[in-house]
């Protein structure tokens, strides 16, 4: 690792790039806005408690809590009684239909999330819950249930038993971070971590219709990274997400986070360090760099490494409390584009805490890779006052919209080459607790910008949690 570039990209905090980086926009385009359409309630007394800072219903790295599929939309949680329920409704109705899927919450843990999928290819929806560094519980409906929405009810009865497993496909006994994903093709893929924090490795399963098949590990937890301070031997890589294209190529932006904390100034800070990125275009079985060259293979012997060569394309060291998981989404051109957060280094070389050196001096930026291939990032100019994540959608004319703890949602124009960043709404009203799941689904599908939000409460007393929806440039 390259202890002069690290320290070098710390010290310089942000780089702001020039107009028409991007090369997507024309000067007709409209630029980013929008139009709040309304609120509906899910649930008046939804379950709260609060464990690493955030909560079970409403965590940012959720793929999917919120969904939207030929009309309908779909959105899951735990109720005060600790039962999963997943909700639908025809767009643009103000109210939600619910069914209990037949499990409890078993913990107080607030990354045991619900996370949703659509198999295409037999209309299916899938459930994977209640699943940080232990086994999961996997529900999944009848044929065809996502394809006639108006036409078959909405009855416990169109979902199956609770399993321990996928259909009898036994993973790992410590999996976290479901995340769904349907191919080009209508096959749904699993991605999801094996073992734990410090010391996990990235895999993907995937349905074709008739059976759930393992594809393997595709990333490493082992190999050598030194920092200024020290050196860690064993880690995990955190994905921002993982999306196809239109053009079917799968992408997925990352950081690392070492299992040893010799690698911080200060142990009050976190070990996640450096922004990297690879992609597929084989449906996640290879692996390359940003340059195209092969840096893993899924289920083979050679997986993606910290060592391995040209896969940063924002180097930090760990002492500025990166955040992990934070988001990504493509253009219209298949261009990677991800929102990234820390402390830069104008407010000093060292945090020593992780939440209230966030708190009072993190910053969004955002990364993307322009039409040239060349890595471009903007600081956004919107203090985060929280320690959390903040999402990314793009709109139909590759506008630029980040979604802040509280709700609220800064954009930038793609005709200005992104570096236009201004707050649209400031969340007033919401009383939003922190994080907030977006419909990551629904942006192509009808151009509103719908995101699940739960109101601040106290101890474990229960809150309502709601969706909003705002009109973007159509």
């Amino acid at each position: 690792m390259h202890r002069r570039t690290l320290l070098a990209a710390a010290l310089a905090g942000a780089v702001v790039t020039p107009a028409l980086a991007s090369g997507t926009a024309r000067a007709a385009d409209p630029g980013p806005s929008v139009t709040r359409t309304g609120t509906t309630t899910l649930d008046s007394q939804a379950l709260f408690f609060v464990s690493y800072d955030g909560l079970v219903n409403n965590n940012a790295f959720q793929k999917n809590g919120l969904l939207t599929y030929k009309g309908y939309q779909y959105a899951v949680w735990y109720t005060a009684d600790r039962n999963a329920v997943v909700g639908r409704r025809a767009l643009g109705a103000s109210t939600w239909s619910t069914v209990k899927v037949g499990h409890t919450l078993r913990y107080n843990d607030s990354h045991n999330v619900i996370s949703m999928g659509v198999s295409k290819v037999d209309g299916r929806l899938h459930l994977n819950m209640d699943s940080h560094s232990d086994g999961f519980t996997y529900v999944k409906s009848v044929a065809g249930l996502m394809d006639n929405p108006a036409g078959l009810s909405w009855t416990a009865s169109r979902f199956g038993a609770p399993q321990s497993t996928l259909d009898g496909l036994a993973l790992t006994s410590q999996f976290t971070y479901p995340q769904f994903i349907s191919t080009p093709e209508g096959r749904l893929q699993l991605s999801y971590r094996v073992a734990v924090s410090g010391n996990g490795r990235n895999a993907l399963a995937e349905y074709d219709g008739t059976k759930w098949t393992s594809l393997g590990e595709w990333s490493s937890s082992t190999g050598t990274y030194s920092s200024e301070h020290g050196s860690s031997t064993a880690r995990n890589m955190y994905l921002h997400g993982i999306d196809y294209d239109r053009n079917g190529r799968l992408h997925s932006f990352f950081t690392w986070r070492e299992q040893n904390g010799a690698v911080m100034c200060n142990g009050g800070g976190i070990t996640n360090h450096d922004t990297g990125y690879v992609y597929s275009d084989d449906r996640g079985r290879t692996w390359r760099n940003n340059a195209g060259t092969v840096v893993g293979v899924t289920g083979g012997s050679d997986k993606v490494s910290v060592n391995d060569a040209g896969l940063v394309v924002d180097p930090l060291n760990p002492d500025h409390s990166l955040m992990n998981q934070e988001s990504q989404f493509t253009d219209s051109a298949g261009r990677p584009h991800a929102i990234i957060s820390y402390v830069p280094g104008r407010f000093g070389q060292c945090t020593t805490n992780y939440v209230s050196d966030r708190t009072r001096n993190g910053r969004a930026f955002h990364v993307r890779r322009d039409a040239s291939g060349t890595w471009q990032k903007t600081e956004i100019p919107v203090p985060l006052n929280s320690s959390q994540r903040t999402k990314l959608i793009l709109d139909k004319y590759d506008n630029a919209y980040a979604i802040f703890p509280f709700g609220r949602i800064a954009a930038a124009s793609a005709a200005s080459g992104y570096t236009d960043w201004r707050i649209l709404f400031d969340g007033s009203g919401l009383n939003a607790f922190g994080e907030v799941v977006i419909d990551e689904t629904r942006v192509a599908q009808d151009g509103v910008l719908s995101f699940m939000y739960q109101e601040k409460s106290s101890g474990t007393t229960p809150s309502a949690l709601h969706v909003i929806d705002f009109r973007l440039p159509a």
